[in-house]
């Protein structure tokens, strides 16, 4: 038609060109016109009948149909697709995706999920189907909200999805929507909808337990295709993951209360037979799905293992109390704190739990907790009953019932009774260390009484021989000024302030001259057994300390067995890589000597195990002892690196362990020409040379001064160290050999006069002494300063022998030899 047109056209304009032939070419094209638009018109006619006819069949299919393009919006519907969109939101399908537009009516994020896949299935070519539940707001006067009130009800459908084969439209999918509830209802079972949306697993079987139906429900669980398990060929055995010997009839299974379900996964599915009903037309089996529920009751027995392991094994003591303060409940923790059975206390009293001085305190503190009128978090300090009941602390919390007036307390005890120890034994090792210091400071004052009076009895002796009567005065006033002397050391050795003389030494040959003395100690009625290790190792000790250590044990050991016994002295060798803790001491790993005292005494008693170390404790009646015996003990072996256990229990006598280091062969080897040169003594002690002695003590000074011009020596004294230091740096002070000074003095002491003169003497000897023991000053000097020490009290002899050594040796390791004059 366009075609004449435009020749028709052409020949009227040829036309009013007044052409020959344009009036025969126009009638032509007229014509021609004509005849076209005539045809033309006959064709849409027919192409809009088709078309109509197409729609019609396309709008009678009771399935909802719809096309979508490559991009999954909606090219064409019929009206049962756009009544289905319009039902979701009241809006059309215009461009929008058919994906979307079905899933805002399903019932779950699963169904959506589904229709994800299909689309995915048709762009791939393949094309599939799903069921699917959507949710249909249809008014109903049976709905909550009355008359003109919406229902919401769930409707199955089967949606599936195919490609499209279009030449020049590539990537059409065509979407189908089949069932809801006219579809169901047409198709002879009225309560297949009602079945298809029920929360359990519902199937039809016959009487030989053929299947005949299955809900959606059912399916979904097995994860098949309900057409597949309803083609007829399926049976109730085949659901089954354990199926039992034998026929299996549908009313077997009514006595089955579980059965595990052969689900296309891979744990069979676990499902409850909730009831079975028997009728003409087949058996009808109801299934309750047990997963959720035995997850929860899984989730709750691990969280009540959970509670009752936090419960039960937890450190502190957990108690329940109710109302009127009885116990209700409790964990081991608290039963083993009060060293009770549940049975015995469960329903008792709380209070009746705690020893009687603590009870008043205890209730009052509950009870305001209880009431509201405290705040929890401050806890009570109590003991639990009996004799070695532990200190706790008692937090307590309250808590209310379920609303039925149940209400009560939460208790929470903490052991204290390890912190309580420690507490006590850490102010008893303040007294203890405030009386080693006053019990130093006195030995130091009266070591300085003592140097005078044995200093002043030998100088009287050197004119008083045997046979003077004079000489057994003296004789007796230097006897008991030693006795004293010994009495000091006692009270320097338990505050570990003694010195030590150290050498190497056998503990079995020290213990075999031991013997006589102590069998003399230990009296008639008691046996002495002596049993010697193998090889047993060697050990620095000064050995009349260690001699004092077993003396007095073995006195304690004697006065323990009144009416005789047995007092065995074992020796060994001890290797441990591990720490070994007794008590609050812990003996680090190595190689040991060991020496065991046992005896066969009375015991001692546990409250007194931890005291026996204390100066001044003793279990003796009233002037029968001093108590330092055993402190003695323990500080002369924490002084020398040892250990000191004691075990003990009434009636079963008593063991002291002793462990003391073990030297090895090299230490030994090195140690040996040392002690050898020591053990060489001077017969003479005579001697040249100028010692400038400083002592504020005048008593001492003068004794030292008379002592050593007696032996040969030219004499300074000084009364300071001021006074030491103007001397030196007099004209008389390049004389001088050897210092010879106190430690503990006024103003300026010994290391610190020392200090300065080694300025511009550094190569003067020194001697110190003191009643103090040497580790006190020590680490006031220099880095390798070297001095020599004579502990106080001291005799003439030891003072003439230390000077003599000293003089006569070489210089000391670090010592600038001396200059020549």
């Amino acid at each position: 038609m366009i075609v004449a047109a435009l020749f028709l056209a052409a020949a009227l304009a040829w036309g009013v060109l007044d052409h020959p032939l344009s009036l025969a070419v126009a009638l032509i094209a007229a014509g021609a016109f004509l005849l076209m638009a005539l045809l033309g018109v006959l064709w849409l006619r027919q192409t809009t009948a088709q078309t109509a006819v197409l729609r019609a069949v396309v709008e009678a299919v009771p399935e909802a149909l719809a096309v979508a393009g490559a991009d999954g919006r909606v090219v064409a519907t019929n009206g049962a697709f756009a009544a289905l969109a319009k039902a979701v939101d009241g809006a059309g399908v215009d461009g929008g995706r058919v994906v979307d537009i079905l899933a805002r009516r399903c019932r779950a994020d699963t169904d959506a999920q589904r229709l994800e896949a299909l689309q995915e299935a048709a762009h791939r070519g393949e094309g599939g189907e799903a069921p699917v539940v959507f949710v249909d707001d249809a008014p109903s006067a049976l709905s909550t909200g009355g008359p003109t009130g919406a229902m919401v009800r769930l409707v199955p459908f089967l949606v599936a999805a195919r490609p499209l084969a279009v030449a020049k439209r590539p990537g059409l999918v065509e979407w189908r929507v089949r069932g809801g509830g006219a579809q169901t209802t047409a198709g002879g079972h009225p309560w297949r909808e009602l079945w298809d949306l029920a929360p359990l697993g519902v199937l039809l079987v016959d009487g030989a337990g053929a299947l005949l139906r299955v809900n959606l429900t059912l399916a979904d669980w097995l994860g098949l295709d309900r057409d597949l398990l309803e083609d007829g060929s399926r049976h109730l055995r085949d659901l089954l993951a354990t199926p039992p010997q034998g026929e299996l009839f549908p009313e077997r299974l009514a006595g089955m209360a579980e059965v595990d379900l052969a689900a296309a996964r891979a744990a069979p599915l676990r499902a409850s037979v909730l009831h079975v009903a028997v009728s003409p037309g087949g058996t009808l089996i109801f299934l309750g799905d047990l997963t959720r529920e035995t997850a929860r009751e899984e989730e709750l027995r691990r969280a009540e293992q959970r509670f009752q392991r936090f419960f039960q094994f937890a450190p502190t003591g957990f108690a329940f109390v109710d109302g009127e303060f009885r116990l209700a409940e409790c964990n081991p923790t608290f039963l083993t704190m009060a060293d009770l059975r549940l049975g015995d206390v469960q329903g008792e009293p709380i209070a009746s739990l705690f020893q009687q001085e603590h009870r008043a305190n205890l209730m009052a503190r509950l009870a305001d907790v209880l009431e509201g009128r405290s705040q929890a978090g401050t806890p009570v300090e109590a003991r639990l009953r009996g004799a070695q009941g532990p200190v706790v602390h008692v937090y307590s919390r309250r808590f209310d019932g379920d609303g039925d007036g149940d209400r009560g307390l939460i208790l929470h005890l903490v052991d204290m009774t390890a912190q309580k120890n420690l507490e006590a034994q850490f102010v008893q090792s303040q007294k203890m260390q405030a009386i080693g210091q006053l019990a130093g400071g006195v030995a130091h004052d009266f070591n300085n009484l003592l140097t005078a009076m044995i200093g002043f009895c030998d100088l009287l002796l050197l004119r008083h021989k045997p046979g003077d009567q004079s000489f057994s005065d003296i004789m007796q006033i230097k006897q008991n000024a030693n006795r004293a002397a010994n009495l000091v050391r006692q009270l320097l050795a338990f505050s570990r302030q003694q010195t030590l003389q150290p050498r190497v030494l056998s503990i079995t040959d020290v213990l075999a001259e031991l013997s006589n003395l102590l069998r003399r100690l230990i009296g008639e009625n008691i046996e002495l057994r002596m049993l010697h290790g193998r090889d047993t190792g060697l050990v620095r000790v000064d050995q009349g300390q260690l001699e004092q250590v077993i003396i007095n044990l073995a006195v304690n050991a004697r006065d323990a067995m009144p009416k005789g016994g047995r007092l065995t002295i074992v020796t060994g060798n001890l290797h441990t890589t591990e720490p070994i803790r007794h008590e609050t001491e812990e003996m680090p790993p190595g190689d040991w000597v060991v020496v065991e005292v046992i005896d066969t005494g009375i015991g001692i008693p546990p409250e007194n195990l931890q005291r026996i170390f204390e100066p001044f404790f003793s279990t003796k009646e009233v002037g029968s002892g001093t108590g330092l015996g055993l402190s003695t003990v323990y500080g002369i072996v924490r002084q020398t690196g040892g250990f000191v256990f004691v075990e003990s229990k009434p009636g079963e006598g008593a063991k002291f362990s002793i462990h003391l280091p073990r030297l090895d062969e090299k230490a030994l080897a090195q140690a040996a020409p040392a002690e050898e040169a020591k053990d060489k003594g001077a017969a003479d002690l005579t001697g040249i040379g100028t010692v400038l002695l400083v002592e504020d003590e005048d008593a001492v000074r003068v004794f030292g001064a008379r002592a050593l011009r007696n032996k040969g020596y030219t004499v300074l004294e000084a009364r300071s160290g001021e006074e030491a230091l103007d001397l030196l740096q007099g004209a008389r002070g390049g004389e001088v050999d050897l210092i010879v000074s106190d430690v503990v003095m006024p103003q300026m002491d010994g290391p610190t006069l020392i200090e300065q003169v080694r300025r511009f003497r550094p190569d003067v000897k020194v001697i110190f002494i003191s009643g103090y023991a040497e580790d006190r000053f020590r680490h006031s000097l220099k880095d390798g300063a070297v001095v020599d020490f004579l502990p106080k009290p001291f005799s003439l002899k030891q003072l003439a022998a230390k000077v003599k050594d000293v003089m006569e040796g070489p210089p000391r390791p670090g010592q600038e030899p001396a200059n020549p004059r």
